[in-house]
C-alpha cells in the first residue's frame, strides 16, 4: 500500500544526564571535598 516511514529512533541520542550517571561514585565525593575545602577557606578568611 504505502511505504513505511523510517523507524522512530533506533539509535537514541546520548542524554547528558545518562552520560554522567556512571561517573557519580567518583564525581560526588570529589565535588563534596572541594566544596568543603572552599567553605572552610571562606570561613577562615572571613574570621
Amino acid at each position: 500500500m504505502s511505504s513505511p516511514k523510517a523507524p522512530a529512533h533506533d539509535a537514541h541520542e546520548a542524554d547528558a544526564v545518562e552520560s554522567i550517571v556512571p561517573m557519580m561514585p567518583l564525581v560526588l565525593p570529589l565535588v563534596g571535598g572541594v566544596m568543603m575545602f572552599l567553605l572552610a577557606f571562606i570561613a577562615v578568611f572571613m574570621a
